[in-house]
């Protein structure tokens, strides 16, 4: 288990979230985890509680608290649909991370993130425009366009299932930060569909979302600082 675990009040920053904070007095890396259309639930908690077991500070961001959720994902998924980097909610990102660099025990020199779906469309969209990134992991997530702002990314680690529309997306992410000479570990997973990493869902692929983490670890660790696997 984390070292310490806390809901973050909606006073401290807009949304709230969840933060997650390992054993040790740091300094530690720190990770932003972007929820998928789902909201901040226990499952994205769970996966926040791996980061600081694995010895990062992780903090789980909230877009909907305090909001119309319909409203949002309008909102959200019309960023997506026009690929804007600078789509509604990459504000909230920022300020999300700019909180978490100033948590104790963080290093701000060592900061990443990681989306899942509508999440790591965002973390993709927010990382070509936010130099403090160092490594995102996207999961199933969307491009931003025209494809050519990729250049702007940080190193990469991103997961795909093979049956959903979003490995064509991943195919061309991994061509685009080839040409660009950025790092990255760009996998599609044969046989999964979306949301193949939620173990709470019915598209949960365990030998997927195992390996994959994996991945994640090996290169987080690799980007921002080496880590145990938990």
């Amino acid at each position: 288990m984390p070292a310490e675990t806390r809901e973050i009040d909606r006073g401290e920053l807009r949304g709230g979230g969840y933060l997650a904070t390992p054993e040790g007095s740091g300094p530690h890396p720190g990770v932003v985890v972007i929820h998928e259309a789902y909201g901040l639930n226990d499952n994205i908690r769970h996966i926040t509680n791996r980061f600081a077991e694995s010895g990062y500070v992780a903090l789980a961001v909230d877009l909907f608290t305090d909001r119309n959720r319909a409203v949002c994902m309008a909102r959200y998924m019309g960023g997506m649909l026009l690929g804007s980097v600078n789509r509604y909610g990459v504000d909230d990102l920022k300020a999300a991370l700019t909180y978490l660099a100033k948590a104790r025990g963080v290093d701000p020199e060592r900061l990443g993130a990681i989306g899942f779906c509508m999440g790591g469309g965002f973390a993709i969209a927010w990382a070509c425009t936010d130099s403090r990134l160092k490594a995102i992991a996207p999961f199933y997530g969307a491009n931003p366009r025209p494809l050519e702002v990729a250049k702007r990314l940080c190193p990469v680690v991103g997961s795909y299932p093979e049956k959903d529309f979003t490995a064509n997306a991943g195919r061309a992410l991994d061509k685009e930060l080839d040409r660009h000479h950025i790092a990255h570990d760009i996998k599609i997973y044969p046989g999964t569909g979306h949301s193949f990493f939620n173990d709470s869902g019915r598209a949960y692929d365990k030998a997927a979302a195992e390996d994959s983490w994996t991945r994640v670890m090996k290169f987080f660790g690799e980007q921002i600082g080496e880590q145990q696997i938990a």
